[in-house]
């Protein structure tokens, strides 16, 4: 059984900078304004060689009219119940609050071990202030401090010994990574949410209801992958929030860390620039990529409509041809396995290898018909070809003038090797050099 420990409480108490002190990594987004973590957030750490997962929540607040409000509650019960252990944080600084002493209920409900981690103990004072926490009657409270780590030992001495298993270090090691990437508000999280069958991110029709990047696993098709739902890509000039930049930031790592990105684009505004600005920055990382042309069932349809849309994006994308583009609809479940289903071609064909001899074969009595234009007098030979052992496909062609092959060849000899191996969704890298 795998050891999983949720932390949770009311909004602004320092969980977000406990949890990015458990995973040893700055993944949660932490700022002095509430609210700003919103969705499940899962990172994984390790004590005295017990290994688990931890999930980082948003403040529970009861009696509020803000919609994010109840959707973070239900987030914070779906962690509760998905977790083994229990950390409850509350503050030193304000004491013992109403909203303290009514989660608490909550927490007990659930039945799992709970250990009341009194956070901002910062001071000797403090420190003795933490006692007050012993009228939740949840058993021993640890005081500690998330900023500098004071007080965490004792806690998470006591939090191991509840764990069944050692656990496993790192349960995603090796797993293919989704990201679904875009603009604001174009459905990335309603895609996730009906692929997984949960509300796993919370969906509202305001932009950046999304903050962190939110990886959950998913078992499809025969495999087992991470898929991760992204915060919204704006331009640079419309970000004006700190929490939005390093949303936005986070949302940038993770398409560094993908191994395919799914673009959701809008289907009512089209592709945009900042669409193709992040397609451009994904094929530049050597990313497998697909296009979701998103909220189809509001378009007014003839039987052409998907063609010429097509078409559009293509000439806006151009030279980049190779990218599948699959239309469908989050919200009416229009065509979304598909998408996840493309999804896993392309990696397939991302990590694909090409037998060294079948390369030749195939490639050789193309360039025979079709010789490179020869330069400065020069006849240009390309001898053999190999695959270069990359993360992504990419080949080295020998020959007697690497320096004169001309731009518009390389793209003659990638369109064979697309044509011959399919390559679809796939960035080619081809390499030049003297034999």
């Amino acid at each position: 059984m795998a050891n999983i420990v949720a932390i949770v409480g009311r909004p602004n108490v320092g969980k977000s900078t406990f949890f990015n002190r458990l995973v040893e990594q700055r993944q949660a987004i932490m700022d002095d304004m509430p609210g700003v973590t919103r969705d499940r957030h899962y990172g994984y750490a390790e004590w005295t060689n017990k290994f688990f997962t931890v999930i980082d929540t948003g403040g529970y607040v009861t009696g509020s009219d803000d919609k994010f409000e109840s959707e973070i509650r239900k987030q914070v019960e779906m962690a509760l119940d998905e977790c083994t252990a229990v950390i409850f944080m509350v503050d030193c600084k304000t004491g013992l609050t109403g909203f303290d002493n009514e989660f608490a209920k909550i927490i007990r409900r659930s039945k799992k071990p709970v250990f009341v981690a009194a956070n901002k103990a910062d001071t000797p004072s403090k420190n003795l202030e933490a006692n007050e926490f012993y009228e939740l009657n949840m058993g021993e409270v640890f005081p500690i401090s998330s900023e500098n780590g004071g007080g965490t030992g004792e806690l998470l001495d006591a939090l191991v010994k509840t764990f069944a298993s050692e656990g496993v270090e790192d349960p995603d090691a090796g797993i293919p990574k989704i990201a679904i990437v875009g603009r604001p508000n174009a459905g990335k999280s309603s895609l996730l949410n009906v692929l997984l069958g949960n509300e796993r991110s919370i969906v509202t029709d305001e932009a950046g209801t999304t903050r962190d990047a939110i990886h959950s696993r998913y078992k499809m098709f025969g495999n087992d992958f991470i898929l991760i739902d992204t915060a919204g890509i704006r331009k640079k000039s419309k970000v004006t929030e700190d929490v939005e930049f390093y949303s936005v930031l986070r949302s940038l790592r993770a398409l560094e860390e993908s191994d395919v990105v799914i673009v959701v684009v809008d289907a009512e505004r089209g592709l945009e620039s900042q669409d193709i600005n992040i397609i451009v920055l994904a094929q530049k990382q050597n990313k497998g990529i697909v296009i979701m042309v998103n909220k189809w069932d509001l378009i007014e349809k003839d039987t052409k409509t998907a063609d010429t849309f097509k078409k559009d994006m293509l000439e806006k994308l151009a030279p980049i041809d190779y990218i599948p583009m699959i239309f469908a609809s989050a919200l009416t479940k229009q065509r979304i396995f598909q998408v996840i289903e493309k999804a896993v071609v392309v990696f397939n064909n991302k990590t694909k290898r090409i037998p060294t001899s079948q390369l030749n074969d195939a490639m050789l009595p193309e360039i025979v018909h079709y010789p490179p234009p020869g330069m400065k007098g020069k006849h240009i030979q390309i001898k053999y070809i190999t695959q270069v052992t990359a993360k992504s496909p990419a080949f080295a062609f020998f020959c007697n003038l690497p320096q004169y092959i001309q731009e518009s060849y390389q793209r003659f000899l990638e369109n064979r090797l697309r044509e011959k191996f399919d390559f679809e969704g796939v960035p080619i890298r081809l390499f030049f050099r003297k034999k």
